[in-house]
């Protein structure tokens, strides 16, 4: 069989990562080598030389610097500027919604919208991160599991690099998510099963040499490239950061990058010691970070029967619990689980009284940032920011229309 990659890359040249580690155990491993999981099963983090990057990235730089996630380029892997796979992933705007949180007594609500990226959601930063990688490394195919926007991502930016793609989904996956995957170049097969069932599928396709498993956690990169939505959001609130982030937890990438980022960046002085409280956001239906959580375990255990209208959020296992649960008790946050009702009536809220659009999974932020308010986890007025993980237009929406005869008389007055 032809390789799918090769082993190393062949040439030295400067960057600032050092090494990579073993998120459980520390154990170091080589930079510019192809890896997947630890020796003890567990994700690899990217380490840096922050020292030297401290010389390098300074807020003056920055601010000379194209509005894209490849604009905090001495903070990612991605070692020569040929091997960046692109479309275009520029800032994601923050959104408030004053009249959603009045309605709720609140104030000072914030929406991150990464819905505004590439393929639509907030899978375009980790995937053009862990492709740009598989692009330095050689490797020719990738496969990967999804609830539907990451198999998106992967299919345009595999097709971008001109890497072959494979994506397997629960044959439930919304139908959108199936058609963009197929029409962006992957082969997408659906699977009568969740997304751990097509994990498995992934992970034995690798074992036998037929392609690299990119699925969540399972290689190093993507990490890297979700941690720029705490990079960005930072510099957007003028170098601070958020009373409270309410984030969409199904693998978890993305709270789990923040919290790195936050750590980097203190590291090089652009931010203080300061932290947002993390808060896991789940479904009722699909929750196994919240049930860890309120047990005090650090490991979740499969949930078993998961359900859920927010397809992205339908996880029941993570390979990086640990360090979702781990980011939300140092921050002093809470893991929090919102019915199907609950999310849904909040897109239909921020939409009729801010105009914003929500999906789903950014649905359930708003649902348990409302919880939370009311219970007293987080006060009305702080500073809260929401990650709405994808556009509301890749999801059903009601027909709330109405019809007229143009050839009959209209009662304007009623309209």
């Amino acid at each position: 069989m032809t390789p799918l990659w090769n082993a190393n890359l062949t040439e030295e040249r400067e960057t600032f990562v050092t090494h990579l580690e073993c998120s459980m155990t520390g154990e170091r491993y080589e930079a510019d080598q192809v890896h997947g999981l630890s020796r003890v099963g567990r994700p690899l983090l990217v380490r840096y030389d922050l020292e030297a990057v401290r010389e390098q990235l300074t807020r003056e730089a920055l601010a000379e610097r194209p509005l894209d996630m490849w604009r905090y380029r001495e903070l990612l892997p991605v070692r020569k500027v040929e091997n960046i796979v692109s479309l275009g992933e520029a800032a994601t705007p923050i959104v408030s919604l004053p009249r959603t949180a009045a309605a709720a007594g609140g104030s000072n609500l914030l929406v991150k919208d990464e819905g505004r990226l590439p393929t639509g959601s907030f899978k375009a930063r980790g995937i053009a991160m862990a492709v740009a990688m598989a692009k330095a490394f050689g490797i020719t195919k990738i496969a990967m599991p999804t609830n539907g926007n990451a198999g998106a991502a992967l299919a345009a930016y595999g097709s971008r690099a001109g890497i072959e793609t494979v994506v397997f989904c629960p044959d439930d996956t919304p139908e959108i998510n199936v058609r963009e995957i197929a029409a962006q170049g992957a082969r997408v097969y659906r699977v009568n099963g969740l997304i751990d069932d097509c994990g498995k599928i992934v992970g034995e396709g690798a074992a036998a040499g037929h392609w690299f498993d990119l699925s969540t956690l399972k290689e190093p990169y993507r990490i890297e490239g979700k941690k720029t939505m705490g990079l960005e959001l930072v510099e957007q609130l003028g170098w601070d950061v958020p009373d409270v982030i309410f984030y969409p937890t199904g693998g978890g990438t993305g709270l789990i990058g923040m919290w790195k980022a936050f750590g980097e960046l203190e590291a090089l002085g652009l931010i203080g010691s300061k932290r947002p409280r993390m808060i896991a956001v789940q479904a009722e239906g699909c929750a196994p970070m919240v049930k860890a959580f309120e047990a005090g375990e650090e490991h979740a255990e499969r949930w078993e029967g998961a359900a859920t209208v927010a397809a992205g959020i339908r996880v029941p296992r993570a390979v990086g619990d640990f360090l979702i649960l781990r980011a939300v008790r140092e921050s002093g946050g809470v893991a929090m689980a919102v019915s199907d009702a609950d999310l849904m009536q909040a897109v239909d809220d921020a939409a009729r009284l801010d105009g914003l659009l929500l999906c789903p999974e950014g649905g359930a932020t708003l649902a348990a940032w409302r919880q939370a308010v009311a219970a007293g986890l987080v006060g009305a007025d702080e500073r809260s920011v929401l990650f709405n993980c994808a556009t509301g237009l890749k999801y059903p929406l009601p027909d709330a229309s109405k019809t007229l005869d143009r050839h009959q008389p209209v009662d304007l007055a009623s309209l």
